[in-house]
């Protein structure tokens, strides 16, 4: 008789490497996708939304992934359903449980350039996200680069590229969302929010597990 194989225990901080897209609606439900290329989980995909009454809903396609996040960040509903996520070219297509989003993005700007100009080992570093903090407060209300996250947990944002998000559409439980808009007011899952300009971020994210999960 097979035995279940014991998972993996996590190291004590943990790096995910892929792209954080946020984006607005005028219906004022704003969506945060993670499409992750290298994680402590394998690749995957998940989405955060937050609808216009503030109700914070998580998909994620795995017990684990969504046990993990939802540790890290605030919902007030958690749903395991696939998340899946194609991207051509400029467009990107999404889909997980009842949601369907489509967007399109458009030329990195001057800080999309700069950013992707930074060697992506400087990028991944903490004390490097540390540093670029106070300039993204100053500069994108409402971004952080660190923080303190869920049961004691420290995050650390790096950004390697930056593209604008010029087209959205989206469907929710059968309702369309509307066309594109800023995202405001800022989502509510973590310590920070994502820029207020719809975009996506190329991103290492190194998150460091609190003491209690470290014993």
């Amino acid at each position: 008789m097979s035995q279940k194989r014991a998972e993996t225990p996590l190291p004590s901080r943990l790096r995910f490497d892929g792209w954080i897209a946020g984006t607005g609606t005028s219906s004022g439900t704003r969506i945060v996708l993670g499409h992750w290329q290298r994680s402590p989980f394998g690749t995957f995909n998940d989405v955060m939304l937050e609808r216009e009454d503030g109700e914070r809903l998580l998909f994620a396609p795995t017990s684990r992934t969504a046990d993990f996040i939802a540790a890290t960040y605030n919902f007030d509903t958690v749903r395991i359903v696939p998340v899946n996520v194609n991207v051509e070219a400029a467009v990107w297509t999404v889909n997980a449980g009842s949601l369907d989003l489509r967007f399109t993005t458009g030329r990195r700007g001057p800080l999309g350039l700069l950013l992707r100009a930074m060697p992506d080992a400087l990028a991944a570093r903490p004390a490097w996200s540390t540093l670029l903090d106070f300039p993204a407060r100053l500069l994108l209300a409402g971004v952080r680069t660190r923080g303190s996250a869920g049961t004691g947990r420290r995050e650390w944002y790096g950004p390697h590229d930056l593209r604008p998000i010029d087209a959205v559409s989206a469907v929710f439980e059968g309702t369309d969302l509307g066309v594109l808009a800023p995202i405001e007011p800022p989502v509510h899952f973590g310590f920070a929010s994502v820029p207020r300009k719809p975009a996506v971020t190329r991103i290492t994210t190194t998150v460091a597990l609190g003491p209690e999960e470290r014993r």
